[in-house]
């Protein structure tokens, strides 16, 4: 029996593609077909089809890599397919697997209406249901030649300078067929019956059944008339599929998806066309299938099909309004949410949200990101408070290490906000509906007694594609099978609703979303890592003087350009983009995205600072930072009043120098390594004995799977310190910061490292400018330190995170490579130290190890700088980089806070006439301002954003430097909300005292840790 059952289940594999699929279409009839080449990027239809078209023919070859071609295709409907369905078949040289990754093209009406993307697994268009014959037929394809580009391998299609030129293609098909739906359904009857019984036991009694009933069917089929034998195979067919469902079957709640990369193995450019295709897919999918619900995020993407595709646009406001389509996310574009600000996630919130109901009247209550690489802990409170009620995602299935626990689960964050949250037991957000996926969901669900219910996003992603009428046809046969789950297709909003009803006592995870996998993105491509470091703070800089601007001088507030440059940054903020993991087109593109926005912002900035200070001859330093610096005061601009006293500079016999401020005493060894930091107000030495800190030292990279995106442990295992030195010499021309610099080559690389000690500052600046020309390397620098941690606390938004620095678990040892934002701190009771940076992600912690020279009590951290892995971009890291990171010894929390912003914020000095005085001052808790802003609404009204930075709880008092006529506690959206309002109470400060009128407008509220509040100050 058992070989019996496997032979007939090979029989029912062969039969199905060898037979019943080929004869899906029949009467197939070739269209005249002509075509013109673009000569460069594409053009659009109208410009496109006015070129010279020349008559071409099936096989011969077209496209060099990225290249464009348009067939316009030409005949009619013969008279033989009159009262049948009839489609348009395009092959445009498919070579491999599913669409997204090769040849893709739109077909067009001719009078430039998209119709539908053609690609792999869904090349047909809908011509006629009903055909008349005789209908003319005349359609345009733009059919783009993207490259296939495999990995791990270097490649050159990743970058216009090193295209190859030969072509890629061959049409392969071209014409009319009419749609043998009998054909068609026995394949699906097959394909889900075959399925479902590959995933039951073997010796399960609905197993067998399942197996000798195809056989039957198969017996029924004519394989030299499956047209005409079709029907009767699924009539044999009829009664498994009728057979429901157990009552505990699992419910699964499936909905259409397409995730689509705004950038990755394809520049943007290509990503609009994507989304063109797929959303043209949907647009014309639901309207053969009413029950067709399509989740899609990414307000990014909409404004595309907006700006590009007016007619593709119309067809989703359309299918918005019968509730097929359903905007998700809330989001600009589904973000990584380990390296951007916490006002950059505020403003990702807040840019999609905002598109999403001025363009479809629709407000997303769930977050949806499903591809990027780890989730930060201070998510659930950005997310609760922009107005989302749930959250999905479900790349935590990669970690490499642990299984995460949960499915189903409330999920809190720094701050001890909690958001619903579900990942996806199929473990994939680009199902088919296959058998196997659907069992996969069931048997690793980790949530079985509490809940009953998963939700599946199913359709062709990444590249795109999205769902197909195929997957909508299984859908109908699963939704009540015995042996499957039971499958309806419905919004992820009545899934959440449903699974939060059943499971409101679900598990909590507390804390980030740490993925054990993917940790090279803290690092690969610095440039991308260090224009959005600079772009979020020139952003600051720009909102907050131009609002002081307007405020003090009535400078119009530019709205409509800082939106730009927002949604400009936010773009680039794409889990593909700013981690590093994509093709060099696109990091070459957003280099220079990055430079642009500098001068634009900077402009910006001038422009205000130049209205405030007016004309004069007085020295004014701009401080934009949130802490008072010096003598100037937090978001003002005070005198400047430069630093004259020297710094003590001592030579050393070795060829060293020693630094002293009297606050610490820094010694440059001959070999430009720090071989002392003594902390003259502590009274003790920061490194350990007998150790050098600010060692370059570099690894062998080469990760196992994922080159850009990963850091393997094993990376660990080698590793050459960097000590061969051209030179060691002093800058003293600034007294007062005098440098000691250092040269060094290695290799083809050549490094320059700076060491700084500032009058007055307790802190050390360090520099690294190097030319790097390593390939498949890491570049670390190491500061091993005297105090005994048994965790690191990092930056991360709106507050920080504390991490194990024991392994005493494995989650423990999985963190070997963390994300940090500006600051990094280690300590033991009673002192600490910390590492601020101005464009750095990646960082290690590391205790010592049996028999490590530092001996016990020490903790070493580690900055990794720079990488150079070869795919997707061979050329990765490669050139010029300068890097800023500096070492705080006796640092607090409080002081790792400070100078984080400082090392990125730096002084603006220019002349003008008067000091400018805040436009708010925050006192006490703990808080610090993290924007500055006028309202979105153009009502004139002051917006500020704060956060409690220390992990305490405290009150907060806030004056605001201008007339004001009342304040209130808004959400993110800078709309009044009782909940949120609730959560901060605000009080008068000294209401009883009339006689302090310096208090007018002032209020206080007391903030809890991490906690996020969003002032809206009303101008009097």
């Amino acid at each position: 029996m058992h070989r019996n059952l496997t032979e007939q289940s090979a029989r029912t594999t062969r039969v199905p593609t060898q037979r019943i699929v080929p004869a899906t279409w029949s009467h197939r009839t070739p269209l005249q077909v002509t075509v013109t080449h673009l000569p460069g990027e594409p053009e659009p239809f109208a410009e496109a089809v006015r070129r010279p078209f020349v008559p071409t023919a099936v096989g011969e070859p077209r496209g060099r890599p990225w290249s464009t071609s348009w067939f316009h295709l030409r005949g009619r409907v013969p008279q033989e397919m009159a009262g049948r369905r009839v489609e348009l078949l395009v092959d445009l040289g498919f070579t491999h697997g599913g669409p997204g990754f090769q040849c893709e093209g739109l077909v067009w009406t001719a009078d430039g209406v998209p119709l539908k993307g053609v690609e792999p697994r869904n090349a047909w268009v809908l011509v006629a249901r009903e055909a008349q014959g005789g209908e003319e037929v005349d359609l345009y394809v733009e059919a783009a030649a993207n490259p296939h580009i495999p990995g791990p391998a270097p490649t050159d299609l990743g970058d216009p300078a090193t295209l190859p030129t030969a072509p890629l293609y061959r049409l392969a098909r071209a014409e009319l067929a009419v749609l043998e739906e009998d054909v068609h359904g026995l394949a699906l009857d097959v394909q889900v019956l075959h399925g479902l019984a590959a995933t039951l036991p073997e010796h399960d009694p609905r197993r067998a059944a399942l197996e000798r009933g195809l056989g039957h069917a198969i017996d029924e089929l004519d394989v030299a008339d499956v047209v005409g034998t079709a029907g009767k195979a699924r009539a044999h067919l009829a009664d498994l599929l009728a057979q429901p469902a157990t009552a505990s079957a699992h419910r699964v709640s499936a909905v259409g998806h397409a995730h689509i990369d705004s950038a990755w193995m394809w520049p943007v450019r290509e990503t609009v066309r994507k989304c063109a295709r797929t959303f043209s897919n949907v647009v014309s999918l639901a309207q053969d299938y009413p029950e067709l619900v399509f989740a899609c995020s990414s307000a990014q993407q909409y404004a595309w099909m907006a700006e590009h595709h007016p007619a593709v646009m119309d067809g989703i406001r359309r299918t918005v309004a019968t509730g097929q389509w359903v905007p998700v996310g809330g989001m600009w574009v589904e973000s990584d949410t380990n390296l951007p600000g916490g006002e950059s996630m505020v403003r990702q919130l807040v840019q999609g949200t905002r598109w999403f109901e001025r363009e479809l009247g629709v407000r997303p209550r769930e977050v949806w990101l499903p591809d990027s690489f780890g989730y930060s802990g201070a998510l659930p409170q950005l997310f609760r408070l922009a107005g989302a009620e749930a959250f999905l995602s479900q790349k935590m299935s990669w970690n490499a290490t642990n299984r995460f626990p949960h499915h189903t689960f409330w999920w809190e964050g720094i701050d001890g906000t909690r958001v619903f949250t579900h990942f996806p037991p199929a473990e994939t957000y680009g199902s088919t509906l296959s058998a196997a996926e659907l069992a996969h969901g069931v048997r690793t669900f980790a949530d079985h007694g509490g809940a009953t219910r998963s939700l599946l996003p199913f359709g062709y992603g990444d590249g795109g594609g999205g769902p197909t009428r195929e997957m909508l046809e299984v859908a109908r046969r699963v939704a009540d099978l015995e042996g499957s789950p039971r499958v309806r297709i419905e919004s992820p909003a009545a899934f959440f609703a449903a699974a939060r009803e059943e499971y409101a006592d679900a598990p909590v995870w507390s804390g980030e979303l740490y993925l054990e996998f993917h940790r090279g993105t803290y690092t690969s491509q610095h440039a991308m890592k260090a224009g959005n470091r600079r772009t979020e703070h020139l952003l600051r800089e720009a909102e907050l003087w131009c609002a002081t601007a307007a405020v003090r001088t009535g400078a119009p507030y530019p709205h409509a350009a800082l939106d730009r440059a927002w949604q400009d940054a936010l773009l680039l903020q794409f889990h593909d983009i700013l981690p590093g993991s994509s093709i060099a087109w696109v990091h070459a593109e957003a280099r220079a995205t990055y430079a642009r926005l500098a001068a634009e912002l900077e402009a910006l900035v001038d422009a205000a600072q130049t209205a405030l200070a007016g004309t004069g001859d007085l020295p004014l330093a701009f401080n934009a930072a949130p802490h008072a610096l010096d003598e100037v005061p937090a978001l003002g601009a005070a005198p400047a009043h430069p630093v004259t006293a020297p710094v003590a500079v001592r030579a050393l016999d070795d060829g060293g120098f020693e630094l002293d401020d009297g606050l610490l005493r820094v010694r440059v060894d001959g070999d430009g390594t720090i071989g002392a930091v003594r902390d003259l107000v502590a009274g003790r030495e920061v490194l350990p004995p007998g150790t050098a800190a600010n060692v370059l030292q570099l690894h062998p990279d080469q990760p196992v799977r994922f080159d850009a995106w990963d850091v393997d442990e094993h990376y660990r295992h080698r590793v050459r310190e960097l000590r061969a030195l051209e030179s060691v010499r002093l800058d003293a021309a600034d007294p007062a910061c005098p440098r000691v610099v250092i040269e060094r080559r290695d290799g083809a690389s050549r490094y320059v490292q700076t060491v700084a000690l500032p009058a007055g500052r307790r802190r050390v600046d360090l520099t690294l400018e190097v030319d790097w020309h390593e390939r498949e390397h890491l570049l670390k620098a190491a500061f091993p330190l005297a105090v005994h941690a048994d965790r690191s606390t990092a930056e991360t938004q709106f507050g920080h995170v504390h991490r194990d620095a024991r392994t005493n678990t494995s989650w423990d040892a999985a963190r070997f490579e963390v994300c940090a934002h500006r600051w990094l701190h280690v300590g033991e009771p009673g002192y600490g130290v910390a590492l601020v940076n101005a464009a750095t992600y990646g960082h290690e912690v590391v205790r010592p190890g049996p028999g490590d020279a530092r001996g016990p009590g020490a903790t070493t951290v580690r900055l990794s700088l720079l990488r150079a892995p070869l795919f997707p971009d061979p050329g990765t890291d490669q050139g010029r980089h300068v890097l800023r990171y500096a070492l705080v010894p006796g640092a607090g929390i409080d002081d790792a806070v400070v100078e984080g912003y400082r090392a990125n914020l730096p002084v603006r000095t220019r002349r003008g006439a008067a000091p400018v005085a805040p436009l708010v001052v925050v006192e006490g808790g703990g808080a610090v301002v993290e924007a500055v802003k006028l309202a979105d609404d153009g009502s004139g009204d002051v917006v500020v954003r704060l956060y409690e930075s220390l992990g305490g709880r405290g009150r907060v008092v806030v004056r605001p430097g201008f007339p004001t006529s009342g304040a209130r506690v808004v959400d993110l959206h800078e709309r009044d909300e009782p909940a949120v309002a609730a959560l901060s109470p605000l009080e008068p400060v000294d209401p009883a005292d009339p006689a302090r009128r310096a208090d007018e407008g002032a209020v206080a509220l007391t903030m809890r840790p991490f906690q996020v509040v969003t002032l809206r100050l009303a101008r009097a």
